[in-house]
């Protein structure tokens, strides 16, 4: 890939939306902590089953929302560009989320 097209990619997002992923992330972490004590303290299996699977929803959804925003503007640009190997790598990305 031509290191110009690279610079043109840039990731570059709005500070309000980067404080949103932030602020997600760092409940996500809060929450994943408590569960780390849940277990420290041989809490009840179920329960933490539980509070795992409502961490592991909070991270689907996070990143069905940085997709959305990838797709929204970085895809967009480099489609506009012609830079096919940001798309693919994106696909590729996708793939492994999913």
């Amino acid at each position: 890939m031509n290191e110009n097209l690279k610079e043109l990619h840039a990731h570059h997002h709005s500070p309000e939306h980067k404080k949103r992923i932030v602020n997600r992330l760092a409940r996500i972490i809060g929450h994943l902590n408590k569960v780390k004590d849940m277990v420290e303290r041989d809490e009840d299996c179920a329960d933490v089953l539980i509070q795992l699977s409502a961490v592991n929803a909070a991270i689907r959804s996070l990143g069905k929302v940085i997709i959305s925003e990838h797709i929204s503007h970085c895809i967009v640009h480099a489609i506009e560009d012609g830079d096919e190997k940001s798309v693919e790598d994106f696909k590729s990305a996708i793939d492994r989320f999913l």
